[in-house]
């Protein structure tokens, strides 16, 4: 199985890599997102270690049972060979009707199939009034038209 685009990555090809995960991480559906990383993938998640498949997609599951309302921007920052440095935001909501708001950093590199075999994440998050929101979309995922992180102002 192989998951394009494929390294080595150019400007295109590392922008289309970031905007299919965007994508798959905006469907909340913890399957779909581990398939994209090889089945011994390993994730450091804030001060989580993470590591296979199987592992991801319980994360995933654990996540968004308490992240509700997901919604996520992802942007590359930089690539070169089969790595890219992406920054990206979220927001969701607690089960309380609390938003928070999400920032953070992360180092990927890809297998020569494509799937993604290290994510090194680090993330912030912070309370938003609701009335702060700025990613309004239906769940799912984000429309062309929407602005991006850098038109945001993040």
């Amino acid at each position: 199985m192989s998951r394009p685009p494929l390294p080595p990555f150019d400007v295109t090809t590392a922008a289309l890599k970031v905007r299919l995960a965007e994508d798959a991480w905006n469907s909340r559906d913890p399957t779909r997102v581990a398939l994209g990383y090889t089945p011994d993938s390993r994730w450091r998640n804030r001060a989580e270690f993470i590591n296979g498949r199987q592992a991801i997609e319980a994360f995933l599951l654990r996540k968004w049972t308490r992240e509700l309302d997901y919604r996520l921007i992802k942007e590359v920052w930089t690539h070169a060979d089969n790595r890219i440095a992406v920054r990206f935001a979220y927001e969701y909501h607690d089960d309380s009707g609390q938003w928070f708001r999400a920032f953070g950093n992360e180092n990927w590199q890809f297998a020569a199939d494509g799937l993604m075999e290290r994510r090194i994440a680090s993330i912030n998050e912070h309370p938003i009034a609701n009335a702060d929101r700025k990613f309004h979309w239906d769940l799912g995922r984000r429309p062309d038209v929407h602005p991006g992180l850098s038109e945001l102002g993040f």
